[in-house]
């Protein structure tokens, strides 16, 4: 390993610790960040090319790692409902539920698609309960074209119905 980047990439630790929370606003998150782009950056020493900016190659490093596991957690952060009747219609875990005015929002969203002919309430109710366009389209027996364009009309029709739902 170089000692001479070894060297610079611990002169801009304090830089980056400060990028780092300006990313997460949180101590401890900034800190695991910072440890995951220094290891990150040294793990790729060999890619960094002399004469570049080390400081501008790092604070890249350090966003990626951030974008990517701020995806990551989004990605795991929806829930899948599983229930029969959709109710929960896969809804974040705060989705407000818990306020009576957010559940009868929920009711009519459900109302909503249950008003919907089969032939675009049945592929939309799959989608939202997990099923891939493939699945839904062997299931109804149509290609998976018909399928997409069937979940987008009706996602389109259920967003003209609520419109008076939207936030202002």
């Amino acid at each position: 390993m170089n000692t001479n980047f070894q060297d610079k990439l611990l002169a801009l630790q304090s830089n980056l610790l400060n990028f780092a929370y300006v990313l997460t606003s949180n101590r401890a998150d900034a800190y695991d960040l910072l440890q995951d782009t220094t290891l990150k950056a040294l793990d790729n020493e060999d890619k960094y090319q002399e004469n570049t900016n080390l400081k501008g190659w790092l604070f890249t490093i350090m966003r990626n790692i951030f974008i990517n596991n701020y995806r990551r957690s989004v990605r795991y952060a929806t829930n899948v409902d599983t229930t029969e009747d959709l109710y929960h219609l896969n809804l974040s875990q705060d989705s407000g539920l818990a306020d009576p005015e957010n559940s009868y929002t929920v009711n009519e969203v459900y109302n909503c698609i249950n008003s919907f002919s089969a032939g675009y309430r049945i592929p939309f109710s799959m989608h939202l309960a997990g099923y891939r366009y493939a699945e839904i389209a062997v299931y109804m027996k149509l290609p998976v074209g018909t399928v997409k364009s069937r979940i987008y009309y009706a996602r389109q029709r259920l967003r003209d119905i609520l419109s008076d739902y939207r936030p202002q």
